[in-house]
């Protein structure tokens, strides 16, 4: 294993407080802890891009989002994309945790810049304003979004009680009555959120996630255009901060990550690139498994 990626010191899910030996031990890790400070060149950062480009195209001209022409499927794309929003939050904490000393006592990491680009990003998707006054994580303002407009919640509701009941991802995905286009979308996320490899979990965020969401969601604005803002007015203000955060702040912010976590270290390049592109092709496929269940409940209902 690389000095630079240290391995997760505690679960990202579901976890506990760890006893006093272990403590020792992960604040024994976070003195250690450094990442590289070199800077890459614009040959390195062209390639990254090249390398995720047809994923990329695909996922911006995906036929999913002309399908979505009516509030029953719109309804239908949320109960199945509110996992997503989901674990991009446990993706985004697994971040913070490497990244950051999250433990007591606190002990400070080696790169400031780095604490700093994450918790800027955290502060936005953890405790974002609130349409009507108030603060609401980004899942939050989903959940309100979904209520709005009649789309159903039992299923994340039960997620998150089997989670809060201390049940493991995998127990809860499997008990909850998700989708299987949520479940493995969720499972390859987590399985990088937990894998506590830093420039990786840093790549599924930055190109997985970041990057691509504006492109996608300017897509499903053009969609809400003519449907009732007393339903769907909730769900407009979500797409429409993250196309605004994530374009100007949130994507530049996590691609930096990127830079200071790999250097001019090619294998942490290497690895950085094979995570964003996993990353991408399992959002193409939660696209497709999306797409097939709305042709198929559109062709039961006879549009």
């Amino acid at each position: 294993m690389d000095p630079e990626t240290p391995r997760a010191t505690r679960p990202v899910v579901g976890d506990r407080a760890p006893p006093i030996g272990q403590l020792r031990s992960t604040h024994q890790r976070a003195r250690k802890r450094s990442f590289p400070r070199l800077e890459m060149s614009d040959s390195t950062d062209a390639d990254f891009d090249a390398a995720l480009a047809p994923l990329r195209a695909r996922l911006a001209v995906h036929p999913l989002y002309d399908q979505l022409r009516d509030e029953r499927t719109l309804r239908l794309f949320m109960e199945t994309h509110v996992f997503a929003v989901w674990d991009f939050q446990s993706l985004l904490k697994a971040l913070q945790r490497l990244v950051t000393c999250v433990e007591v006592p606190w002990l400070p990491t080696s790169d400031p810049e780095a604490r700093r680009l994450v918790n800027e990003i955290i502060l936005d998707e953890e405790s974002d304003h609130s349409p009507g006054g108030g603060h609401l994580s980004h899942f939050e303002l989903y959940l309100r979004a979904m209520k709005e407009c009649g789309a159903q919640v039992a299923p994340i509701h039960a997620f998150m009680g089997h989670l809060r009941a201390g049940r493991s991802v995998d127990e809860a995905l499997d008990e909850c009555g998700c989708s299987r286009a949520a479940g493995r979308f969720v499972r390859s996320t987590m399985a990088v959120a937990q894998s506590g490899r830093v420039h990786r979990v840093a790549a599924a965020f930055a190109y997985g996630r970041e990057e691509v969401i504006p492109g996608m969601f300017r897509r499903l604005v053009d969609r809400l255009a003519g449907h009732s803002l007393q339903r769907w007015g909730t769900l407009r203000f979500y797409l429409d901060r993250h196309i605004g955060t994530d374009a100007d702040r949130h994507g530049p912010q996590s691609r930096d990550l990127v830079r200071r976590l790999c250097g001019n270290n090619a294998n942490l390049w290497s690895e950085a690139v094979e995570t964003a592109r996993a990353s991408l092709e399992a959002r193409v496929r939660l696209w497709v498994d999306v797409a097939r269940s709305v042709a198929d409940v559109a062709e039961s209902k006879g549009f």
